[in-house]
Formats: structure tokens, C-alpha cells, sequence
């Protein structure tokens, strides 16, 4: 799922080609995609754009005559800024924003349809799509502190939890943890105040560092290659592999269709954390600490 860096990039590029410009039409393809129909989507057909913002991980754009098109493109959706009028032939295409000097698509591999596009009415009709999280480029300590511990969860639940943090996914959460040398699954009423303190900068100088470079990856372009899973990345997507830091070989904790990445030279001072499946399954077999790999 594009996280806070893909998404912030994506709203910088937009705002550069569609600031100003009317729409000139919507192309809804996938029958699940369009999630509204009042106001119609034909609504939108002339008004110009006025802002174009990230709320969480949408992607909202403000119109003229308070009318917005909120975008979420969930794990598998893409956006891709085409020539104007370009074709939606592929299965994968969703729909369509037209402009006058380019299109932007829509794209979302895979079966399950879960991006979704939908088009309010109302000055702040955006804010029904915000789930409220911490923006953690602006918070203090005071202010992390108190979202991270107001409720007994691991800290990798907390950072992904999109009431909690605006913008924390599976992927950064994986990379923020490492920076900070903790385990995922330590429990955030337990933390002491140092590791929070460390915890919070890890997380703004993951986001600030990760938003550096798909900017500069980007330049004057379009972000085509958004992806989870990036070879830069310390040990997200890296099971398996050394990690950049001690060498230890990176570990994963899966659970239904996630996965879990950590260093446990780093993060857990050598023990392999329990897969919940896998360990139930290996029981006696599965190793504990790094030497019984």
C-alpha cells in the first residue's frame, strides 16, 4: 500500500499538472471502483482544481464549487499520468481523470478491487475520509507520546493503526522499528520514556529520508514506480537477507496476508520471535535466538 513518502510524492507530482486545470471528464471502469452517486460524478466535468492534498493515505482533490474526489488506492492501486485521452484497454485500469494536458489512471493489480474513488459535496466532505491519525511531521513528543501509549498494543500495531498515525503502513513501520533498534512486538504502556523519545525520531527521520529520495528519484517526472518493497530498504521485503547494519540475516513474522520484518541482531538482541504459525508448527525445531540458525 503506498505509504506517507509514495503518497506525498504522488500529491507533489499532481499538483504540478492539474493546479488550475478543469476536468474534463471521469472514466469509471471497474465496477467497484466509484463508491458514490450523489453527487453524480458527471458534477466534476469543468471545474477547475484547487488543492490537491494527502489525507492519510488518500488522495483528495478539492474542485471548484466545494466539490472533491477522494481517492484510495489501497495495496495494489496505482497512478499513472498518461497523454490526454489515453485508452483504458488493460484489465487493471479502474478509471480515468482527464485533463486538458494529460490523463491520470487509475490502476490496481490483481483481483480483489479494493481502490476506491469516490466524489462529495461540501467544504470539508473530505474530512469523512480522514481517520483522524497523528501527522507525525508536525507532532511533538508530548503528542506521540500520548497516541502511542493511550491504548496496550504492540508498537508495530500502534504505528499502522491509521487512528493512531497518519500514514504509517506495513512497509515503513518495518523500517521505522528497525532505526530504532525495538521489536515489533513490544508492548507501547511498557516502553520507557527513551524509547519513545527514540522511536518518535526514527519515525520522522524514516519519512523525511524516504520522501528525500523518491523526490529526487522522481525529478521533473511522474512516480511510476511506486512499490512496498525497495532494495535501499533496511529489511522490509528482505527475508533472508543481511542486514545492512550487522549482518545478521533478517527474519519475518507472517500473519494472514502480512508479513513482519525485522533484524534480530538489531532489534530483539538475538531472539527469533515466534512465527504463529510456523513455530506451532515446527514447535521443539523452531530456533529461538540467532545461534540456532
Amino acid at each position: 500500500m503506498p505509504e506517507l513518502p509514495d503518497i506525498t510524492v504522488y500529491v507533489e507530482a499532481l499538483s504540478q499538472r492539474v493546479l488550475g486545470e478543469p476536468i474534463v471528464g471521469v472514466r469509471i471502469r471497474g465496477p467497484f471502483f466509484l463508491k458514490t452517486f450523489d453527487p453524480p460524478v458527471e458534477a466534476v466535468h469543468g471545474k477547475r482544481v484547487q488543492t490537491v492534498k494527502r489525507v492519510g493515505k488518500r488522495i483528495a482533490f478539492g474542485l471548484e464549487d466545494d466539490l472533491w474526489i477522494v481517492v484510495h488506492l489501497m495495496i495494489a492501486g496505482r497512478l499513472h499520468w498518461k497523454p490526454p485521452g489515453a485508452k483504458l484497454a488493460a484489465k487493471v485500469n479502474l478509471g480515468a481523470i482527464d485533463f486538458p494536458k494529460g490523463t491520470l489512471t487509475i490502476t490496481e493489480a490483481g483481483s480483489k478491487h479494493r481502490a476506491s474513488l469516490w466524489v462529495l459535496a461540501g467544504r470539508d466532505a473530505w474530512r469523512e475520509h480522514d481517520p483522524g491519525g497523528l501527522e507525525i511531521e508536525t507532532a511533538t513528543l508530548e503528542e506521540f507520546t500520548s497516541v502511542l501509549t493511550r491504548e496496550n498494543h504492540t508498537v508495530k500495531r500502534a504505528l499502522t493503526d491509521p487512528h493512531a498515525f497518519s500514514g504509517v503502513g506495513n512497509s515503513y513501520s518495518d523500517e521505522i522499528l528497525h532505526r530504532a533498534k525495538m521489536s515489533p512486538l513490544l508492548l507501547t504502556q511498557k516502553l520507557k520514556p527513551e524509547q519513545i523519545a527514540r522511536l518518535f525520531e526514527a519515525t520522522r527521520d524514516t519519512f523525511r529520508e524516504w520522501v528525500e529520495r523518491l523526490r529526487a528519484e522522481t525529478g521533473d517526472g511522474f512516480p511510476e514506480g511506486v512499490t512496498a518493497f525497495r532494495p535501499e530498504m533496511a529489511v522490509h521485503g528482505r527475508f533472508g537477507l543481511p542486514c545492512p547494519v550487522c549482518g545478521a540475516p533478517v527474519q519475518r513474522i507472517r500473519y494472514t496476508d502480512r508479513e513482519t520484518n525485522y533484524c534480530p541482531g538489531c532489534q530483539t538482541e538475538g531472539r527469533i520471535l515466534a512465527d504463529r504459525s510456523l513455530s506451532r508448527l515446527l514447535k521443539d525445531d523452531w530456533p529461538k535466538h540467532l545461534d540456532d540458525l
